[in-house]
């Protein structure tokens, strides 16, 4: 599988109540093109959610997106949502009047993707899907028979079940508690390397990024600039006596340091 997203000089700003414009991102370059978890990692508020939505095309009602620059998807300008970018986001946002095989089938109720494929096909990958994550002892409940880290599971599958080129996720198991995110992350982990494809993965844990990431790309505070992008050779699922390793720590410390330096907003170190 080939894919590339390109992002050349973007710039964002929003309007500001005074008359004014806020601006979130600034002189943004990133360039993806490989598969891989790529960790977006920065403060609270710097404009990474911003970022990540335009890599889907998705664009905010009103407002010009981005500002200045472009997106580039396999060369081609990105200027509304992409049929091959799926996002997954931290309120999983599953349908409580359908059940759990239904939630997950609903993108191919939509012609894009009911088009692609046939009734056999569409059924087949739901059922290979939901058993990836666990779930097919789960087919029939509804969302709120489920937990928390089972709805996300849910969210995952309906995502993955596309076999998405790109899958964008916003903080997806930011909610969750620590023993769920942790098994969260080493789901993620198997499931990429069943189907590999660009994961752009936004979160503002250190730890999380360290766990997950191929590449860790790191911005500042807003307006949203990189300060840091480099690779983590360590292959997945990476231990816990990795995590507590000299390689480990000092690489925390990188990127701690450069948000620290920023001056504002929330960063996280898991424990």
């Amino acid at each position: 599988m080939t894919v590339s997203i390109e992002l050349e000089d973007i710039v964002q700003e929003y309007p500001h109540p005074d008359g004014g414009v806020n601006r979130v991102v600034d002189g943004l370059n990133l360039t993806i093109d490989e598969p891989g978890i790529v960790m977006l990692l920065g403060p609270s508020g710097c404009g990474k959610s911003t970022i990540l939505r335009m890599m889907g095309g998705v664009r905010p009602h009103g407002v010009v997106s981005p500002t200045g620059g472009q997106v580039l998807i396999d060369g081609t300008p990105c200027t509304g949502p992409h049929d091959d970018a799926v996002m997954v986001f931290q309120q999983y946002a599953n349908r409580p009047d359908l059940t759990v095989w239904d939630n997950v089938m609903f993108p191919f109720t939509l012609s894009l993707w009911r088009s692609r494929f046939t009734r056999e096909q569409r059924e087949q990958r739901v059922s290979e899907t939901l058993a990836a994550v666990g779930l097919a002892d789960k087919a029939k409940l509804r969302p709120f028979q489920l937990s928390g880290g089972q709805n996300q599971r849910v969210a995952l599958a309906r995502a993955l079940a596309l076999r998405p080129r790109i899958l964008l996720m916003d903080e997806p198991f930011g909610a969750l508690d620590a023993q769920t995110r942790e098994e969260m992350q080493e789901l993620l982990g198997q499931l990429y390397a069943e189907n590999p494809c660009v994961i752009v993965f936004v979160t503002h844990d250190v730890t999380e990024a360290l766990i997950l990431g191929d590449r860790v790309v790191v911005l500042s505070a807003g307006p949203a600039k990189v300060v840091d992008d480099f690779a983590l050779p360590e292959a997945r699922p990476r231990s816990h006596a990795w995590q507590r390793s000299t390689e480990a720590q000092e690489l925390e410390e990188r990127i701690l340091g450069h948000l620290h330096s920023s001056g504002r907003g929330q960063v996280r170190v898991s424990v």
